[in-house]
C-alpha cells in the first residue's frame, strides 16, 4: 500500500517514529534497533514500510533499509508471528543476523526476542531455512561484488567455510566476518577455512 516514506523525522517514541510528510505525520513503528541509527528530529528520513491491516487497526511497520524490509517481510510469512512479533526479532537482531542464525539453525540466538520462545524460534528456522541463505547476507554480497564474473565456485567456498565454523561452535556472525576478512584468491574450502581460523584468533 505504502512503499516508503521520505520526509521529515517529527518525533521518536519508545516503539515508533512520527514522519511528517506534505503535512500529514505519519505513525510508524520501528524495531527498536533503529533508533541508534536515526537522524535528528527535523532531519530528513526515509522509512521503508510495510502497511499492516485488519478490521480494528491500520498499522506501518518501517525499516530504515529495503533488506530490513524484505526481511520483515519473510519473517511475518511463519505461522504464529505476526506483524508485532516481526519486529520483536528484528528489534533484538539485524536482518543479516536473523539469516545468519537460521542458516546455523541457532534457535537460542532467535529466542532472545521478547515474546519469542524455544518453539517459535524453532518454527521460525523450519519455515525459513529453505527461502535463504548465507549468500543473502550483506557482508557475502558486498565480498562477491568484484567477483561477479566467475559467481559459482568462489561464493560457494565462502559458503561452505562459514557453515563449517558455525559447526565447530563459532557464532555465524564472527564466522562471517573471518571469512571475509580472508584475501583470497582461488582458495578452496579447506585453505579458505584455515586462513579463517586464523582471523578468529
Amino acid at each position: 500500500m505504502i512503499a516508503y516514506l521520505n520526509g521529515r523525522l517529527a518525533g521518536i517514541y519508545e516503539d515508533n517514529l512520527v514522519v511528517e510528510v506534505g503535512h500529514i505525520g505519519y505513525n510508524v513503528r520501528v524495531p527498536a534497533s533503529v533508533t541508534a541509527h536515526l537522524p535528528a528530529i527535523g532531519e530528513e528520513i526515509k522509512i521503508y514500510t510495510y502497511t499492516s491491516v485488519r478490521e480494528d487497526a491500520i498499522a506501518l511497520y518501517g525499516f530504515l533499509t529495503r533488506d530490513d524490509l524484505e526481511m520483515y517481510r519473510q519473517l511475518i510469512t511463519v505461522s504464529g508471528i505476526g506483524p508485532k512479533g516481526g519486529l520483536a526479532v528484528l528489534s533484538v537482531m539485524s536482518a543479516d543476523e536473523l539469516r545468519m542464525a537460521v542458516v546455523a539453525q541457532d534457535a537460542k540466538a532467535i529466542a532472545r526476542a521478547p515474546g519469542v520462545g524455544a518453539k517459535t524460534a524453532q518454527r521460525i528456522i523450519l519455515e525459513l531455512k529453505d527461502k535463504i541463505s548465507l549468500e543473502d547476507t550483506a557482508l557475502l554480497r558486498e565480498s562477491s561484488a568484484p567477483a561477479l564474473s566467475a559467481p559459482g565456485a568462489l561464493g560457494q567456498a565462502r559458503t561452505e567455510a562459514v557453515e563449517a565454523l558455525t559447526a565447530l561452535g563459532y557464532a555465524a556472525s564472527d564466522a562471517l566476518r573471518a571469512v571475509k576478512a580472508v584475501e583470497q584468491e582461488d582458495m578452496d574450502v579447506e585453505a579458505l577455512l584455515k586462513a579463517a581460523l586464523k582471523k578468529m584468533f
